[in-house]
């Protein structure tokens, strides 16, 4: 069953049994707000989303998982970054909360970006307090809710919950990976689990495992350890565990043109596989945690 919220995001509830499992892409997002007035042009733009991840993870509500995507781009607003996470530099007036910009913000990619990567402004001059506080009440935190809400429901009605943390990463700076990946070298996947502190690491070893036996070269929290979206909702010891998985685009497509290559349906059907497998995975631990309490 899908619910659309239009250009902010859309959620796919399981059409099988359901697992507390929950998927999400944040950067998948492509459509661009009237009032985003970017000095770099809607085509540059493109190339920093996460294309395509939105669909080669749209088989999760057949195996009973759930999905949530964006549909702002992050460009716009990152919804993996803290809402507090903003520059004040590119503010013209006074932010009425305290901020706390990281490194993210220091690169000009905080919650607003600053410049489209690597330093490129993206702005005439700075931006209104009202108006970021619109992006982040009409797109951040609803997306944010949303996800929140999926992930305490499946926790509360199963006992324990899995989020994945879906992304794509440029071959050209995914990191090299010694006798590694299909792309010189390069790693096909790098999962991050905040170095071990995000999820139990069955989770991440079950991922990587299977992605391994695939064929795929799969590297852990380097250079990717897992953002905001991983850090806000786990919680491994009280059963609920997120991992970031990113995709080295060359697996799936034409980083040029910006439209599928000839790998993409091999990999949806690899993801496919993942998210099998994933659920059976949720499916089980759900049913280990029932037992135990029946005791």
């Amino acid at each position: 069953m899908l619910y659309q919220v239009p250009g902010v995001y859309d959620l796919t509830l399981p059409e099988s049994v359901e697992v507390p499992l929950v998927l999400d892409s944040p950067h998948s997002g492509h459509d661009y707000p009237d009032d985003f007035q970017s000095l770099v042009p809607k085509a540059d733009l493109r190339r920093v989303e996460d294309s395509f991840v939105d669909d080669l993870f749209g088989t999760a509500a057949q195996w009973g998982a759930t999905l949530l995507c964006a549909r702002f781009p992050r460009s716009y607003i990152d919804p993996n970054r803290a809402a507090t996470d903003i520059d004040p530099g590119l503010l013209m007036g006074t932010w009425p909360e305290p901020l706390r910009p990281t490194e993210k913000s220091r690169l000009g990619h905080g919650l607003v970006w600053k410049t489209y990567p690597p330093n490129r402004p993206l702005y005439a001059g700075k931006l209104p307090v009202t108006a970021v506080h619109r992006r982040i009440e009409k797109y951040w935190r609803p997306y944010h809710e949303t996800l929140e809400t999926e992930i305490r429901r499946l926790h509360s009605a199963h006992g324990c919950v899995y989020h994945l943390n879906c992304h794509s990463m440029p071959s050209t700076s995914s990191p090299f990976m010694a006798g590694g990946g299909r792309f010189g070298g390069r790693a096909d996947f790098v999962l991050g689990d905040r170095d071990g502190t995000s999820c139990d690491g069955a989770y991440t070893d079950f991922v990587r495992d299977f992605l391994q036996k695939q064929g795929y070269a799969v590297r852990l929290n380097d250079p990717y350890r897992g953002a905001e979206l991983v850090r806000a909702y786990a919680a491994p010891d009280q059963g609920r565990h997120s991992l970031q998985i990113e995709i080295n685009r060359a697996l799936y497509m034409d980083e040029g043109t910006l439209q599928p290559g000839q790998g993409y349906q091999a990999l949806r059907n690899s993801l496919t596989g993942l998210i099998a497998s994933l659920a059976q995975f949720a499916r089980d631990h759900r049913n280990s945690i029932r037992a135990e309490a029946a005791e």
